[in-house]
């Protein structure tokens, strides 16, 4: 029998060599920015051209600049389109959801207003799809709070659900989907005119990705008929990502969040004063471990408000103490530090991104497969998606500026074939934020007609056949 392959033994990653395609399999540090400086972070200022304060940017505003409440996504202004010898033949899109309410576990013990969601109804209901004769009234949630019930809610008082997609976010997935339409069927007569068996929308088990599609697929074909959405079990969920893997979740504990490793904690140390004052404005206890092992909570809370024009709190006691812009500034600043070190400057998290999202990268290359070899009639999937799904694809892309991904954030895949050329040679390209994903892995660098069997090796030399790797890192021994 053999011995268990431990965690660390799986960490050493060498070139690989499939037909005629070498690939280097090895992490490649991301670009050094202020996002991945400590020290810029920590005694910096502003937010260096990042926005937390809505949707829509001012006028003049440059195509790809960080937006957190509304990213920059494929529309067809900027779009570049590529060289006439280039025929598209498969997409895949993956994005983020839109903006929403806070999490209920991201709220302070008392919060100083509340939110009102009276604009928009959540949807949830069973219908039969044979032709029974009975049919489902178009029922939705209505958010209330009863004088009967003594306990209070947990965070905000309103009439929404914690979390639930707000009407503005709403609003910015319709404009999403129509966008997407304006590329790949107004401007490059690529979508077909109905959604038919060609076109394909999955969500997560989280129903905040439902509330998203529904308004997309109509900002793309006005249709409110009947769509599927297509979903896998809870339990096994590779786009959320929900299925189990110890192995990933071992490495990103043994740096990351909740991790007693130095360069994790040193940030948390040194923003210690931060921390002091925020917890005397929000009521959060000093000892609450979840508030504390990263600004994962703080980050929610505030740019959640400033997403939605609200104003920044209060202490409930003394309204004369409140997070000023400067504060949250810097826990914007300290959450960008976080993202980039959980998902690209630590060596150890490719490896860690592999296990817990590799399935996923194992289903686009066997959709991208069955396109090209027509095993399939599907040329457009579309994937709706969480900031823990894309965080992880960019990692295990090497992408060379790690950003926390913010509403919206969306990532495409385009296969073409060339015409005049080897018929059985495919090219991709890769875009991020509307423009060309560059990585740090020299294989795949600047991911723009790349040979797409280059990719196709990166992706099988990471996961294997079938997630085949995956399996064999999930079950490692620490």
């Amino acid at each position: 029998m053999r011995p268990p392959k431990t965690l660390f033994s799986l960490l050493w990653l060498p070139l690989v060599t499939g037909q005629n395609t070498t690939v280097d399999l090895g992490w490649h540090a991301p670009k050094k920015t202020w996002i991945n400086d400590l020290s810029g972070v920590l005694n910096g200022e502003g937010t260096h051209g990042f926005y937390f304060n809505g949707s829509t940017l001012p006028l003049g505003t440059e195509y790809g600049t960080y937006n957190w409440c509304n990213m920059p996504h494929v529309r067809p202004e900027e779009y570049v389109v590529p060289g006439s010898e280039f025929t598209l033949e498969y997409v895949e899109v993956i994005h983020r959801h839109h903006k929403r309410t806070p999490y209920a576990s991201n709220t302070f013990p008392k919060e100083p207003y509340g939110w009102d969601c009276t604009n928009e109804g959540l949807f949830y209901y069973g219908q039969p799809l044979n032709p029974s004769g009975k049919a489902s009234a178009s029922s939705f949630w209505s958010v209330y709070t009863s004088d009967a019930n003594p306990f209070a809610p947990n965070g905000f008082n309103g009439t929404c659900q914690f979390p639930q997609i707000t009407c503005g976010g709403l609003d910015d997935s319709w404009q999403h989907g129509k966008d997407l339409y304006g590329v790949y069927h107004d401007l490059l007569s690529f979508l077909p005119e109905e959604i038919g068996d060609r076109v394909s929308y999955r969500v997560t088990n989280n129903v905040i990705t439902s509330q998203v599609a529904g308004m997309l697929v109509n900002g793309m074909y006005s249709t409110t008929t009947d769509v599927p959405l297509q979903i896998q079990t809870s339990s096994i969920d590779s786009l959320e990502p929900a299925y189990s893997c110890f192995g990933a979740s071992a490495l990103y504990s043994s740096y990351g969040v909740g991790s007693t490793a130095a360069n994790w904690t040193e940030h948390l140390k040194l923003a210690k004063p931060l921390f002091t004052s925020l917890d005397a404005i929000s009521g959060v206890p000093a000892d609450s471990t979840d508030w504390h092992k990263s600004f994962d909570h703080y980050y929610d809370n505030l740019s959640a408000r400033q997403c939605h024009a609200k104003p920044l709190p209060c202490n409930t006691n003394d309204a004369s103490r409140c997070v000023t812009q400067d504060q949250t500034d810097t826990v914007y600043r300290l959450g960008q530090y976080e993202y980039s070190f959980i998902y690209r400057d630590s060596p150890k998290s490719l490896q860690a991104a592999v296990g817990s999202y590799g399935v996923f990268l194992a289903e686009l290359a066997q959709n991208i497969r069955d396109s090209v070899s027509r095993k399939s009639r599907i040329i457009y999937r579309h994937n709706v998606a969480h900031d823990g799904s894309i965080s992880r694809l960019l990692s295990i892309l090497q992408v060379d500026v790690m950003v926390w991904v913010g509403m919206g954030s969306e990532v495409v895949f385009e296969i073409y074939y060339r015409r005049g050329s080897d018929n059985s040679k495919r090219y991709i390209r890769i875009l991020w934020g509307g423009q060309v994903l560059q990585s740090s892995n020299p294989s795949l660098g600047k991911v723009d007609m790349l040979e797409l069997d280059v990719f196709l090796a990166y992706i099988d030399g990471l996961v294997g056949n079938r997630a085949s790797k995956v399996i064999d890192l999930c079950r490692t021994s620490a």
